[in-house]
């Protein structure tokens, strides 16, 4: 009884470890024959070359139902969200507070205007083509480069007094700040029914107040000939059309609330669960 609690010692246990590494009485390499391991490396190579072959027909199968240009379920999209620049997110939503006075506070919605207009130049959309149609742009065939689909150019200078060009400093230290409206992508989708979707800016308490506001193209219409969209794979130079919008009457030293909605057939702007779809609604207030 004593043997059997007796300890091994380290060199005891080296040996046994080497001898069930490679047994030269037995030829066994850890605990089998040389066949027994070409059979069971065999075996294994045959299940994982088996296994990847599924796997790769599989995923095969599935890449071949894809559409690489259209999600199959976009349920969700039926009508598109709407975005406002600059974006400034307070405690409660969009807020943009600013004082005449102080360009310091205005400096930085002025840059994120300038920074996001660097994509709507001439050498940003020297890819895409002018378009001067008021309808739909249906392509069948794939005419652009590398196999793409076209895609109308909107440069900056179509914002005219809310360009930044004329006016580097958007209005903001006259108090008559200009805001970008967009509307989000959605594929194949065509708002409006045959008519442009225009946006339409009030404030929220009292939509009878009067608010002047200067769009920008002309009527703050969406031009029918940047729709439909069909996919960044199909048109990687496309650019969102915009609409900007200067605030003429903004009363000094009150908050305002504004909402901003896309009209149009097919634009829903009175979901109660989703405050974006349609519309854009934001806090201003400008002091002096």
């Amino acid at each position: 009884m004593a043997t059997l609690n007796e300890k091994k010692t380290c060199s005891e246990r080296m040996e046994n470890f080497r001898r069930f590494v490679w047994n030269p009485e037995t030829k066994l390499f850890m605990g089998r024959t040389l066949i027994n391991w070409v059979w069971i490396s065999l075996y294994y190579l045959a299940f994982y070359v088996v296994m990847s072959g599924l796997f790769a027909l599989s995923i095969y199968s599935l890449m071949r139902t894809v559409n690489p240009y259209e999600p199959d379920y976009q349920d969700q999209l039926k009508s598109p969200g709407v975005t406002l620049r600059p974006d400034i997110y307070g405690d409660r939503g969009l807020q943009i507070y600013y004082n005449v006075s102080d360009n310091k506070t205005w400096e930085g919605l002025m840059t994120t205007l300038q920074t996001f207009l660097t994509a709507y130049t001439p050498a940003a959309q020297h890819l895409n083509i002018n378009c001067t149609s008021d309808t739909y742009f249906f392509q069948d065939t794939f005419d652009g480069p590398n196999k793409t689909k076209l895609s109308c150019k909107f440069t900056s200078d179509m914002l005219q007094n809310c360009s930044g060009i004329t006016d580097p400093t958007f209005g903001f230290p006259e108090g008559k700040p200009c805001f970008i409206i967009k509307m989000n992508r959605i594929i194949n989708f065509l708002p409006g029914n045959g008519t442009a979707p225009r946006v339409n800016c009030t404030y929220v308490d009292d939509e009878s107040q009067l608010l002047e506001v200067d769009y920008y193209p002309v009527n703050g219409t969406f031009n029918l000939h940047y729709f439909p969209y069909y996919g960044k794979k199909a048109q990687p130079s496309y650019s969102n059309p915009l609409v900007a919008v200067k605030f003429l009457n903004i009363t000094r030293n009150v908050e305002h609330r504004i909402v901003c909605k896309v009209i149009g057939a097919g634009i829903i702007f009175d979901n109660v669960h989703d405050p974006y779809e349609g519309k854009v609604e934001f806090k201003l207030k400008i002091e002096d």
